[in-house]
């Protein structure tokens, strides 16, 4: 079966014995044509199965109203939580969010930014993907003038807009919260130390331990990819280490239960042996057992203030690159996996 032609203002004129200009007029609920009018036009495309082609007058206005979102992946709460944000912000702005995902690889992420910048997306959004080190594949869009914004991962050194938490603060502080537990020899799980989120939480992990009087001991930071290979590896370092810790900060919560769990199975109990943190408070955190401590910070906020920064900018209401950094707050969220001091001794 043939696909049917696609209907155009056209047609509708033809079939209604009126202009093209009255149809298009009508369409756009132009005052200038009678109600009746509208009517007769508006039921006929609807009858005839005409669609508007926004396409086409968008780029005859030289403007998509188009988002391009890239994240590094889908598969996480803080993520999901994240669009779901910036969809309710662009939704109300009358913005279309085109979403891609360079599954944490660095030439996954130039192909998309080339995709999404020949797609003219009107601006960009982006969290950086896990071996990022060169942000040349962005330079199109700021040559261009399209505003780019990124979130999370995010370069240091970009002079434009980046949304973020106070990475250094919140491992500082769920460190000092292991060390208040009455934990000394704690190891730190952490991504790549070449993304600020990972850099970050690993200063602020060194300086919570000089700040409580224990010397950092770089032999107990392992750098991994954090994924579950990754982990259950990271458990076997662990068991091998001698002394063995008494307490362990992983830089996200997936990595941190799927760690826990390869060592309960091999006689570790936790906490009373081994104090557990992790960070994102994922759904996966709530569910294990024991629940895991962690760092919550919220990630539909965190997506609201993204797209109502990009559509201020958008609007002609703010400047991209006159907005440096803006810090959303984080909290820490003591569970059963950290309480060392109220645990059973059984």
């Amino acid at each position: 079966m043939q696909p049917s032609k696609e209907i155009t203002i056209y047609d509708l004129a033809k079939a209604l014995d009126i202009s093209p200009a009255t149809v298009s007029r009508g369409l756009k609920d132009h005052p200038a044509i009678s109600h009746a009018t509208k009517k007769r036009i508006q039921d006929a495309a609807r009858e005839m199965g005409y669609r508007s082609n926004n396409f086409a007058s968008n780029l005859r206005r030289q403007k998509t109203n188009t988002i391009g979102v890239m994240v590094h992946e889908l598969n996480s709460s803080f993520i999901t939580s994240v669009l779901s944000g910036i969809e309710k912000i662009t939704t109300a702005a009358e913005y279309d969010i085109i979403i891609a995902h360079s599954s944490e690889d660095y030439k996954k992420e130039v192909a998309n930014a080339s995709n999404l910048f020949h797609k003219r997306v009107d601006g960009l959004i982006t969290s950086l993907a896990y071996n990022t080190e060169k942000l040349d594949h962005f330079q199109p869009f700021i040559q261009k003038g399209i505003p780019l914004i990124f979130f999370d991962r995010v370069e240091p050194q970009y002079p434009g807009t980046k949304i973020v938490i106070d990475n250094f603060k919140a491992a500082h502080e769920i460190t000092s919260h292991l060390i208040q537990q009455g934990c000394k020899r704690i190891v730190h799980i952490a991504g790549s130390l070449k993304r600020n989120v990972y850099s970050d939480r690993l200063k602020g992990y060194f300086k919570a331990l000089t700040d409580h009087k224990i010397k950092p001991d770089e032999t107990l930071v392992i750098e991994n990819d954090l994924s579950e290979a990754a982990s259950v590896e990271a458990a076997q370092k662990i068991l091998a280490m001698n002394p063995l810790p008494d307490a362990v900060f992983v830089s996200n919560d997936f990595a941190a239960v799927v760690c826990m769990q390869t060592l309960k199975e091999k006689g570790i109990r936790i906490p009373q042996d081994m104090a557990f943190a992790g960070f994102n408070n994922d759904a996966i955190g709530r569910y294990a057992e024991p629940r895991l401590t962690t760092i919550n910070y919220p990630g539909v906020k965190m997506g609201e203030i993204v797209a109502s920064h990009m559509i201020s900018h958008l609007n002609g209401q703010t400047n991209i690159m006159q907005t440096s950094t803006v810090i959303i707050k984080s909290e820490l969220i003591a569970r059963e996996s950290s309480l060392k001091k109220g645990a059973s001794k059984k």
